[in-house]
Formats: C-alpha cells, sequence, structure tokens
C-alpha cells in the first residue's frame, strides 16, 4: 500500500464530527466510528490494502459493475450494501472521500449529519 493512504483515510474520517479512530480489537486497523458505530474500515482483501464503507446496495452494485478494477463487494457486510475501494491502484481520493462521507451520514446520529457538511478532500 502507498504510505500516504491510511494518512488520507485518516484525514477523511476524523475531519467529520465526533468522528474516532479505533486499532484494537476491531474487524479492521484501523476502523473509524461516530457514536461507536463503524463508518469505515481499513481493511486487506486478497493480500491487497482496501478500504470499506456504508452505502446502498444499489448504489454498491453500480459502481463495482462499472469500475470493478477500483471497487468491490466486500465478504460479510458487502450484503448490506458496504463498498470496498482497492488502495493499490490509483485512487481517486475525492471520490473515496465522498464515499466515505456518505457512510458517516448513514450512520452518525441526525444532529451530527447536520454538523458534518463536507470535509477537506484530498
Amino acid at each position: 500500500m502507498k504510505d500516504d493512504a491510511i494518512e488520507h483515510i485518516r484525514a477523511i474520517c476524523l475531519a467529520l464530527p465526533d468522528s474516532v479512530e479505533q486499532n484494537e480489537g476491531s474487524v479492521g486497523k484501523p476502523v473509524f466510528k461516530v457514536r461507536n458505530k463503524i463508518f469505515a474500515m481499513q481493511h486487506p482483501m486478497k493480500g491487497r490494502p482496501s478500504v470499506w464503507c456504508k452505502s446502498t446496495l444499489g448504489f454498491q452494485e453500480m459502481l463495482v459493475r462499472s469500475e470493478p478494477e477500483r471497487y468491490f463487494v466486500p465478504p460479510y457486510v458487502g450484503r448490506h450494501g458496504w463498498i470496498g475501494a482497492w488502495l493499490d491502484v490509483e485512487v481517486d481520493w475525492d471520490f473515496v472521500a465522498h464515499l466515505i462521507e456518505e457512510s458517516y451520514h448513514m450512520t452518525a446520529p441526525k444532529g451530527k449529519r447536520k454538523k458534518a457538511g463536507t470535509s477537506s478532500r484530498r
């Protein structure tokens, strides 16, 4: 994985209100949570680095079908609409930031969603 990929993910996630990073005892390392609920995680898949975040099944299907070299359906959580993005290819950081922000909005309590706005994109 490119050394700065996790730093990009960290900057996007931690710019969102009340988001926290957890590195111990999680399914991915690190995971990013809001109010103790995961909205994004860095996770290896088939020996490749990736980031996973929540989405809808319809959007997941469209994205994976249109760019399978960049996006995939993660195991276990994929059936709930989560999207995986490969980090060992050329990454569109603006779009990954959008995916992470949408995942945050799907996870955060209503009051936090209003405060979140858009994080600084990388």
